[in-house]
């Protein structure tokens, strides 16, 4: 058994519906998609010491296997750039109800936001999905889907569906986005729906595209059957 299938069979034997953020983040890299720095901090002084490894200014979240969406109730605190500012989120983060522990995360620059992900349809199965991301996912609705499992040429594809495309081109002074690896990313996640059936869904929101084109998965949820 391969540690990506350990991360996976290890929840569901504890009876988990979903991966943690970190954990999640942890099994995709394991696949290769590319995902940010991130350190797991109990308290706040853990996560003074993490910050400061990583580097300021830092991202500070709640972490908590329950906890699936940590906007909605403020367990995302961006640009972090004192040791002061990490203790006073960490003392209110800790409060939040189902959080386990803290992650503190470089911040991953660059303006574009993207989305990508897994769903199963009852008749097709595994269908990847990629569009716009970020906070108007939901609004724009700016999203395509391909069966699984996925080509080069059909990962392309999707990135020529969707209407906001030139996004994916030079950008305010940023260059264009890594298209090999983009495609890498979609073909990976439709792999990882034919050959893990115990995952139900994946969402990766925001897949940031940094300056350089990179594209790095900065928040990442995996749902288990």
């Amino acid at each position: 058994m391969t540690k990506a299938a350990a991360v996976i069979r290890d929840a569901v034997a504890r009876g988990r519906k979903s991966l943690s953020e970190f954990d999640a983040k942890m099994f995709l890299n394991q696949w290769g998609i590319p995902v940010s720095r991130d350190i797991l901090a109990a308290d706040a002084n853990a996560a003074v010491a993490a910050a400061e490894k990583l580097g300021y200014p830092v991202v500070l979240k709640a972490v908590g296997n329950r906890l699936t969406h940590k906007t909605e109730v403020g367990g995302v605190v961006l640009h972090v750039k004192t040791a002061a500012e990490i203790i006073a989120e960490s003392e209110r983060l800790l409060k939040i109800p189902g959080c386990e522990s803290l992650m503190v995360s470089q911040m991953v620059g660059g303006a574009r936001e993207l989305v990508c992900g897994l769903t199963r349809d009852p008749h097709f199965g595994p269908a990847v999905m990629f569009g716009l991301g970020g906070v108007l996912t939901e609004v724009l609705q700016d999203t395509v889907f391909r069966i699984a499992p996925l080509t080069e040429a059909d990962a392309r594809a999707m990135m020529s569906g969707i209407r906001a495309r030139r996004i994916l081109d030079p950008f305010r002074g940023e260059k264009a986005a890594d298209r090999e690896s983009l495609a890498k990313i979609l073909m990976v996640i439709g792999q990882i729906g034919m050959e893990c059936e115990e995952v139900a869904e994946i969402d990766v929101n925001p897949l940031k595209i940094a300056p350089d084109g990179r594209p790095v998965a900065v928040d990442a949820l995996v749902v288990l059957k």
